[in-house]
């Protein structure tokens, strides 16, 4: 039976073709146009359509089989995948879905659970349940407990120089429950874009859209976003993540941060500040402040415990400025009865016994091996491409030569039980950028680095000659 897809590409375009086609598919699947289970065409027949090589719809397919959006059963063609509505559903912020196997894998956001302080944890735990009260055992302040609060503005103000106070914190259910209530509470104001680096996170435009929000693409340089163009585009609210941008790893540059900064006090604007790895900072002479320090008039600062210690626990925090904090106490209250009060308690007692700063030191140390053993095989086996951005973080960013075929070069490193990504799949349709990879190196162990990028630089040599 000939099936079939309505799908676009554009000859014209920089973008590869397999790529297009990835992306094309990709999206339909993720905005549900694609229903789970649907067949699509045959590989053959969709080349016929659209009049293309079959070896691109292969290519497309291949990957998409391999992140888990398709399944390929002998007999019964190619489907979208059931898998994504298992489980409650897809969390679109995360980039973890059910994947071919892979000897390496490199993507970003992958939790390292062999790094989770198990002992000290189990010890907060414990203490905690032994002199817990009635009150922490009954419903929490919407906001967070007072412990943890009090933990948090110490703790933010210490080691990030953020200016605020424990009644100005509010403890959610990690960043998503915060970039959902600020969603909320934007739109109450008037506010209906919410501006977003590009390249950035998918899935985080993606959420924003879910939540009502209109997400409005600002471009990003080697100085971090381009506040000129947030300047074109009218919107008051801007996502931003300023000490490690996402994916490129730039820094905003200090002429930027003024000029942001200045952007919200003249359009009466608001700043979402999006630490997301922030405790893993590896260039010399310390980490910058936080944005929030120029201004905690006008910037939210987010932070949450999923790089830190694993995204399980499902704790994050806003440092809310204090005309803005009424609102989203009252729009949480609306929504939920607060956080998990004994989740919050070990935390709190964590943070208070100096076993968090302990064991950051340990950690922190680890990933400084694992960048310098990346940025070293990079040397080695990819020495035509470029690390962009600061040493920090669990990813690094790597700028391909000019010309380069991404998708072939991501395609070839799967054939080689290798699971990375490309650039442009961080990009929301705009124009194409340089051709990149996303090494995330969080969960690789140290003895698989080198490894995992020689075969990376075969693939990158076999798209090459082809």
């Amino acid at each position: 039976m000939a099936w079939h897809l309505s799908v676009q590409v554009d000859r014209d375009s920089a973008v590869p073709l397999t790529t297009q086609l990835q992306n094309a598919i990709k999206v339909r699947i993720e905005d549900r146009v694609l229903q789970p289970g649907v067949r699509l065409p045959s590989s053959r027949q969709l080349a016929q359509d659209l009049r293309l090589s079959r070896s691109v719809v292969v290519e497309a397919y291949e990957q998409l089989i391999a992140e888990g959006y398709l399944d390929a059963v002998r007999g019964s063609g190619t489907r979208v995948t059931r898998k994504l509505t298992e489980g409650g559903g897809y969390a679109p912020l995360l980039d973890s879905r059910p994947a071919a196997q892979s000897r390496w894998d490199l993507r970003v956001g992958i939790a390292n659970l062999s790094n989770f302080p198990r002992q000290e944890w189990l010890n907060s735990y414990t203490k905690v349940l032994q002199n817990v009260g009635r009150e922490g055992m009954d419903y929490p302040p919407v906001a967070g407990i007072a412990e943890l609060r009090n933990e948090l503005a110490g703790y933010l103000g210490r080691v990030r120089s953020v200016h605020t106070e424990p009644g100005q914190v509010m403890v959610t259910a990690g960043f998503a429950q915060g970039l959902a209530l600020l969603s909320d509470s934007l739109k109450r104001l008037g506010i209906h874009e919410l501006a977003i680096e590009e390249p950035g996170h998918n899935g985080q435009r993606r959420f924003i859209l879910d939540t009502g929000m209109t997400p409005v693409p600002v471009p990003v340089d080697d100085e971090g976003l381009v506040v000129e163009a947030l300047e074109r585009t009218g919107a008051r609210a801007v996502l931003v993540t300023p000490a490690h941008q996402f994916p490129t790893g730039v820094m905003l540059s200090p002429a930027r941060r003024a000029r942001l900064l200045a952007w919200a006090r003249e359009r009466d604007g608001w700043i979402i500040e999006d630490d997301y790895d922030g405790e893993f900072w590896f260039e010399p002479g310390g980490r910058p402040a936080a944005l929030q320090e120029g201004d905690p008039e006008r910037v939210v600062y987010a932070g949450t415990t999923s790089k830190v210690l694993v995204p399980g626990l499902r704790l994050g925090w806003l440092a809310i400025p204090p005309r803005l904090y009424p609102l989203l106490e009252r729009v949480r209250s609306r929504q939920d009865q607060g956080s998990d009060t004994l989740t919050q308690l070990a935390f709190a007692e964590l943070m208070r016994s100096g076993l968090l700063d302990r064991h950051l030191r340990r950690v922190r140390s680890r990933y400084r091996s694992r960048r310098e053993a990346l940025a070293a095989a990079v040397r080695e086996s990819l020495p035509e491409a470029r690390l962009s951005g600061c040493a920090a973080g669990l990813h690094s960013y790597a700028v391909l030569p000019p010309g380069t075929d991404e998708a072939a070069v991501v395609h070839g490193a799967l054939r080689r039980s290798v699971l990375v990504r490309g650039g442009q799949q961080f990009r929301f349709g705009g124009p194409p950028g340089p051709p990149a990879l996303i090494l995330g190196y969080g969960s690789l162990p140290l003895t698989g680095i080198a490894e995992a990028v020689a075969a990376i630089g075969e693939a990158y040599e076999e798209a090459r000659r082809t």
